[in-house]
């Protein structure tokens, strides 16, 4: 098998440029390694025929950006018109999307090719890809464990080396936190950073896509391409275009970094603050300085996403009715037949259940006792955060309290699944960006991420020292060479 994509961006830009490979040896070899390893269940669907049409129509285009002619894998709640589009979900096993979403449309405008749609958790509730109608993907560095969630198919097809880049979408941690557990880089851009426009809503006011790549430089390098002001997303940021590759490889020193106690409490496993502790010793070695600080309210962000989120979620999938897309029961008696069937057999349980509390939480009296009030205390957790980054640079903390744990651990625990994100959640709070890197490995050489939170909108400044992390510790993040 050719070893086109173990190769850098650039590096393969160049035989792209040289004309000594074509994008469809570069589609060949993707189709090949997802088949090789499809028993990581990363893909719902995979596009070979329309994959292999877009790489035969770009040989005769100019090779005009570095990003030309590369296969990307795109999360299974991203809409991609005329391919199918499911959430992980049985409501939606037969959905195929009439338009593009808006970073579907940037990265056809860079030629960039889908090679398919990856796993996920069921319309992203959840923390393992274990609620997927589909199956779970599996971890590549150990095929017994979870690959996280909800962008698990994502993440493991950029460990394995499937293909170099996925889009993911991280509401309360789904792109770092699977990021961590299969020791990829993993971006959620701030709040409105990147059009939301075709992104399948979960919970509108925390939703947000963001890059997943092999190493930072890549991950900046598809974050480029991704912003942008979009007018069919009111929520998107003004905020120009910008290189956010542009300080990477820059010195540290002097930089002020911070860690919230919480992110250093007993909560997070020893393993894990043993990486940690060696990152900050490596970090004031290099000239930065390192404080220890209380974020408000932040002990509390898992209550507050449990109620903001089920809430919006419900309101959301609302839409899924039976009536105009995706599955339908045959011959209903009546509307509420239609209705309460189809969403019985075509939601899971996980989904469901959220469904419910969140209706629980919006009825009546209810949005003022526990929707209003939790909006006013995730504004005091914001506060808290723009209160500190007026001192420090940077936040930094573990992204995970542990290691990827086994597949069917925490099924029958709900709560499980929100405190695998205990440590994510804070971010998306306080709509501020937020980042993994790999730091390290624990027992069973499984991958274990730092987590970087900047202020808003200042990505560049993560990428320095997220950059500046992956040089000094130059890991071997490819499960098949480590085994």
């Amino acid at each position: 098998m050719s070893k086109y994509l173990d190769l850098s961006v650039e590096e393969i830009n160049g035989l792209l440029k040289e004309k000594k490979i074509k994008p469809i040896d570069l589609v060949e070899e993707a189709l090949e390694r997802i088949e090789n390893d499809k028993d990581l269940n990363a893909f719902i669907t995979v596009d070979s025929e329309g994959a292999r049409k877009r790489a035969l129509e770009l040989e005769n285009e100019e090779v005009d950006n570095v990003l030309f002619g590369i296969p990307i894998a795109v999360k299974d709640n991203i809409v991609t018109k005329d391919l199918r589009t499911t959430c992980a979900s049985h409501i939606l096993d037969n959905f195929i999307p009439l338009y593009d979403a808006t970073v579907v449309e940037k990265i056809k405008a860079k030629n960039m090719i889908i090679i398919g749609k990856t796993n996920m958790d069921e319309f992203a509730m959840g923390s393992t890809s274990q609620t997927s109608y589909f199956g779970a993907p599996h971890n590549p560095w150990d095929r017994k464990r979870v690959a996280g969630g909800s962008s698990g198919g994502s993440a493991a097809c950029i460990s394995a080396r499937l293909v170099p880049f996925a889009l993911g979408s991280d509401t309360g941690g789904s792109i770092r936190q699977p990021s961590s557990y299969c020791g990829i880089v993993g971006m959620k851009p701030t709040y409105g950073r990147v059009s939301r426009y075709g992104l399948v809503a979960f919970g509108s006011s925390l939703d947000q896509i963001g890059p997943m790549a092999r190493n930072v430089y890549e991950n900046a390098l598809l974050l480029n391409i991704l912003c942008g002001r979009d007018d069919r997303d009111l929520t998107s940021s003004h905020k120009k275009t910008e290189d956010f590759t542009r300080m990477i490889g820059e010195d540290i020193k002097g930089m002020k970094i911070a860690i919230p106690n919480f992110f250093v409490s007993d909560i997070v496993s020893p393993e894990v603050l043993s990486k940690l502790n060696e990152v900050v010793e490596l970090l004031k070695d290099s000239g930065a300085t390192v404080d220890y600080i209380d974020i408000d309210y932040i002990e509390n962000a898992v209550t507050l996403y449990q109620i903001i989120a089920m809430g919006e979620a419900s309101s959301n999938l609302a839409r899924f009715d039976g009536v105009r897309y995706g599955y339908s029961i045959e011959d209903p008696v009546g509307i509420d037949e239609l209705y309460s069937l189809t969403r019985g057999e075509g939601f899971g349980e996980e989904v469901k259940r959220r469904i419910m509390v969140g209706s629980y939480l919006l009825s009546g009296e209810n949005a003022k006792i526990y929707y209003s009030k939790a909006l006013q205390i995730r504004n005091a957790i914001r506060k808290s955060f723009l209160k500190a980054f007026e001192k420090y640079d940077l936040i930094i903390g573990p992204n995970a309290t542990t290691t990827a744990y086994n597949l069917g651990e925490g099924l029958d625990d709900p709560l499980k699944t929100f405190l695998d994100d205990i440590l994510v959640i804070p971010v998306n709070m306080a709509g501020l960006p937020g980042m993994n890197v790999p730091m390290g490995f624990g027992e069973g050489n499984l991958p274990i991420g730092l987590q970087i939170i900047g202020n808003s909108f200042d990505e560049a400044t993560m990428y320095k020292l997220a950059s500046f992390v992956e040089r000094k510790l130059d890991l071997n993040n490819d499960p098949k060479e480590v085994k």
